[in-house]
């Protein structure tokens, strides 16, 4: 889930919790109305069972004691015995009562009002000892010890009626009145201890008349008025009572008793028969009132039993309907969960498994069939849900039939890239033969100069062409079949460059590559190097090394620019080492995604890294299993066309020969001056084996051409791009300059059977005349013509050279090339300074290693500027176009004738 979206699941909740919440507050208040009475039940059953019990029969012997006290106060000798006996009893039932109401269920059963009841009359209990000391001591009248008496239990009945606590309000009057009719009780017990006190001493005194006629006058009030508040069931036995003879003659006794008194009179006799009536009317109360408490907590029980139904109803109902909303607002929930989930499940599987099968299957061009790629999708039970799923299914066939379009879109936009590129690519391989035809034709330096620009050109161009086709996901059409070395394809890739002046090539080891991937090595390799020259300052240079490693062949391009981030660096490598699908509106950096898909098809690894000067150094690792045996790179009679010359020292660095590598400059002179080729025009003589005079102390390796002609094809030492050296003399023209002989210099030997040059002293090129004897074809269209004359002579074997020979070689070589300078300052027009397109080539001498291998323009020692050689891109070109290998696919060609 998306940090700040809220689950469905968590709406849901929200939307029945408001619902949930109602219904579980009326469920709860509800309960606790019941539960409320039930508990109050509860709580008067606790009360009754602990204070009830022990309050009732702490009154009575209260009550006793009290009578006992104001009989002992009436007469001298009293009873000590009976009265000691009575007070332990009432000390043994107040210890029970104390006991039971310090309880801790009896204190959470009572009210706050219960309890301060409890509480006063604890208070007044203690003052107990004190009351029974005073009447012991007589200190007190009667009067005063009944009403010490009185006060406690008057605070008795205070806790009587505190425990009622009865939900009911017809129950909570009765026991309210039956409490009430308890009282009369404890009245008759009052008016007892007094009349049985007068009765001892014969007399009463004025205050006890007078609280005799007020007790006797509040029952009489209190008995109407309970009388009133009892319903007939419970009224009825305490009817029974006031009409029985033993009440008759109570109230007849209280009656005679007061009008006696009131009167002045004495106490009448009919009070003889007093202690025996009272004790009998005490003894009918207490019964009645025990049949009406059993009638009272019968009709309790029906009460209770009806607040444990509304219990039961209130709490088990209530709680089944607010289980039954929770488990159907769940179960709905889930429900609608479980549908959403799906539609989400069908969603992703869409989304990561169908669509990016349907894109594989695509790119590998397999046809898909939309319906059972984008099948309906469920929608559920709820019809909402169904219709967002069947308008998702809509979403997911249009886009799987949009991806089907969009690949058969990008198939046919690839498919006329494709045909454009190779369209392009057959006319620029036609331009390159027009051009290479040209330069055999001419022998103008400036139109020659201008031709060697135009196949630079169309170099580029050819290489351009074939990104379009690798972007299109195919391969270009050239190939080897042969193991090419490691240095002619750096050469070749060089050769690709717009800026290859500022490129220095150090020398290279001789390792070869297979010759399937050699067309892929050469363009991934031009692309590294120009986006080095692009993006480093234009006066700097840029180094390209390599090496043999454990892995394979390493080949480090280095520049001078500024570099990138870190991040840059790491998102350009995962995109060389992954790259992605070439998006049409993605055009920055294609050459980029041509080197990715180059180092993906054939293994190789390209990582680019921070240089330590700034700038960025890209190194191209390519594996072991690219690399071939050095013997396998020797070209076999094919029958077509071969590459002409070998590749010679670097670009703009001293090269230093390895052992066995192709990038050092060889002991034979024939890798610094090799005849040119030309082709054989109608009516020339048949050329001749060339015949050299022998430098004593120097081996014939290979044909040998010392300039002596200004104009021979461009400056003396002059090389193409592609790292070949520049010849000066070659059969099959007129007016060709012949090479020097002897190690002073002296006048030039004519070969034997090589035609002149031109005119102008430009020598005429021999096809294979300027390659390595191993690599010569003897058959086929490119076999240099031989004369059924040309006398076999064999090489003599191998001498030493002594310093002094070679230094008389090499100086002939440069007064040659220096006259012949100073002779083309006089035949030809000033050349644009700069160099090609505006660069200036790097300085060279005619005796350096580089000899042979500098640009196309080039100054000379002396300061002197000379047209660049008409094979120098030829040899470049030949390179790439002309190898043992070389398979030419001319597609696309016959579309344009």
């Amino acid at each position: 889930m998306s940090s700040g979206k809220r689950s469905i699941r968590v709406k849901i909740f929200a939307l029945l919790l408001l619902p949930l919440l109602s219904l579980s507050a009326l469920w709860g208040f509800v309960l606790n109305l019941t539960v409320g009475d039930g508990i109050a039940l509860m709580r008067a059953n606790t009360i009754y069972q602990s204070i009830g019990v022990t309050s009732t029969d702490l009154g009575l012997q209260l009550q006793s004691e009290r009578g006992l006290s104001a009989a002992a106060l009436s007469v001298n000798d009293r009873d000590q015995a009976k009265l000691a006996a009575q007070r332990h009893a009432t000390d043994v039932s107040l210890d029970r009562f104390r006991a039971a109401a310090s309880t801790d269920s009896t204190q959470s059963a009572l009210s706050d009002a219960s309890k301060n009841a409890v509480s006063s009359l604890l208070d007044d209990l203690k003052g107990l000892p004190g009351i029974r000391a005073d009447v012991d001591t007589r200190q007190s009248n009667r009067l005063d010890a009944i009403q010490a008496y009185n006060r406690i239990l008057d605070g008795l009945f205070t806790v009587y009626a505190r425990m009622i606590s009865v939900p009911d309000l017809s129950i909570f009057e009765q026991a309210a009145a039956m409490t009430a009719m308890g009282n009369q009780r404890e009245i008759i017990a009052r008016e007892n201890a007094l009349i049985s006190g007068a009765l001892h001493s014969g007399s009463l005194s004025h205050p006890e008349f007078s609280a005799f006629a007020e007790w006797a006058a509040n029952r009489r009030f209190q008995l109407t008025k309970s009388m009133a508040a009892l319903d007939p069931e419970l009224r009825r036995p305490y009817e029974e009572v006031i009409a029985s003879s033993t009440y008759r003659r109570f109230t007849a006794m209280e009656q005679d008793l007061t009008g006696k008194i009131h009167t002045g009179g004495p106490l009448p006799d009919s009070l003889s028969r007093w202690q025996q009536i009272t004790d009998n009317l005490s003894l009918t109360l207490d019964q009645v009132g025990a049949k009406a408490s059993g009638a009272l907590a019968e009709r309790t029980k029906g009460v209770a039993t009806g607040i444990l139904l509304r219990i039961a109803a209130a709490g088990g109902l209530g709680l089944v309907a607010v289980v039954a909303s929770i488990v159907i607002s769940v179960r709905f929930g889930r429900r609608l969960v479980r549908e959403l989930a799906e539609l989400r499940n069908s969603a992703n599987e869409l989304a990561d498994v169908r669509l990016p099968r349907v894109v594989q299957r695509l790119r590998k061009g397999e046809d898909v069939d939309v319906d059972s790629e984008a099948p309906p999708i469920g929608g559920g039970d709820s019809a909402e849900v169904h219709d967002v799923a069947r308008a998702f299914g809509s979403v997911q066939r249009t886009a799987v039939e949009a991806a089907v379009q969009q690949a058969a879109l990008r198939r046919g936009v690839s498919q006329v890239f494709l045909n454009l590129a190779r369209r392009n690519q057959g006319l620029l391989h036609r331009q390159l033969k027009m051009l290479d035809t040209m330069q055999r034709r001419t022998n103008e330096p400036d139109a020659l100069q201008d031709l060697f620009h135009i196949d630079h050109l169309t170099t580029r161009m050819r290489r351009h062409a074939e990104s379009l086709i690798i972007l299109s996901g195919a391969a270009p059409g050239r190939a080897w079949r042969k193991p090419v070395p490691v240095v002619d394809v750096v050469r070749a890739a060089l050769s690709e460059v717009e800026d290859y002046t500022r490129v220095s090539l150090y020398p290279l080891p001789g390792a070869h590559i297979t010759g399937a991937v050699v067309t892929d090595i050469i363009h991934l390799l031009a692309e590294l190097i120009e986006n080095a020259t692009i993006f480093s300052p234009p006066q700097t240079t840029v180094q390209v090394r390599g090496d043999l490693v454990g892995n394979g062949f390493a080949v480090e391009i280095e520049d001078r620019g500024l570099g990138l981030s870190p991040e840059e660096y790491q998102a350009v490598n995962e995109r060389l080492a992954h790259p992605p699908e070439f998006d049409l509106a993605d055009s920055d950096r294609l050459g980029l995604f041509v080197v990715g898909r180059l180092a993906q098809r054939n293994d190789v690894s390209v990582v680019l890294r921070a240089s330590p000067y700034g700038g960025t150094t890209a190194i191209v690792l390519i594996p072991k299993h690219l690399l071939a045996d050095p013997d396998a790179a020797v070209p076999a009679d094919t029958g077509g066309r071969h590459a002409q010359r070998p590749a010679a020292t670097a670009y703009n660095a001293p090269a230093t020969a390895h052992p066995g590598g192709a990038a050092g400059p060889s002991t034979d002179t024939s890798s610094f001056f090799t005849p040119a080729r030309h082709p054989r025009h109608p009516g020339d003589p048949a050329p001749t084996p060339p015949a050299l005079t022998v430098i004593p102390g120097i081996t014939d390796t290979g044909p040998i051409d010392l300039p002596g002609d200004p104009g021979a094809h461009g400056t003396a030492g002059g090389a193409s791009p592609g790292g070949a050296s520049a010849p000066t003399g070659a059969p099959g023209g007129t007016n060709g300059s012949s090479p020097r002989t002897g190690p002073s210099g002296g006048p030039p030997s004519k070969r034997t059977g090589i035609p002149d040059g031109t005119h102008r002293g430009l020598p005429r090129r021999v096809r294979q005349a300027n390659m390595a004897p191993q690599l010569r074809e003897t058959t086929g269209p490119l076999a240099a013509p031989t004369p059924p004359s040309a006398p076999a002579e064999a090489a003599p074997g191998p001498a030493q050279r002594s310093p002094d020979e070679a230094r008389a070689m090499f100086s002939a070589f440069q007064q040659g090339g220096r006259r012949g300078r100073m002779e083309a300052e006089h035949d030809l027009p000033p050349a644009p300074p700069g160099g090609p397109e505006g660069r200036r080539p790097p300085e060279a001498t005619p005796n350096s290693d580089d000899a042979g291998n500098v640009p196309p323009e080039r100054v000379s020692q002396d300061g002197q500027r000379a047209a660049g050689r008409p094979d120098e891109d030829d040899q470049r070109r030949e390179l790439r176009d002309h190898s043992d290998g070389y398979v030419q696919q001319t597609t696309g060609e016959k579309g344009d004738e």
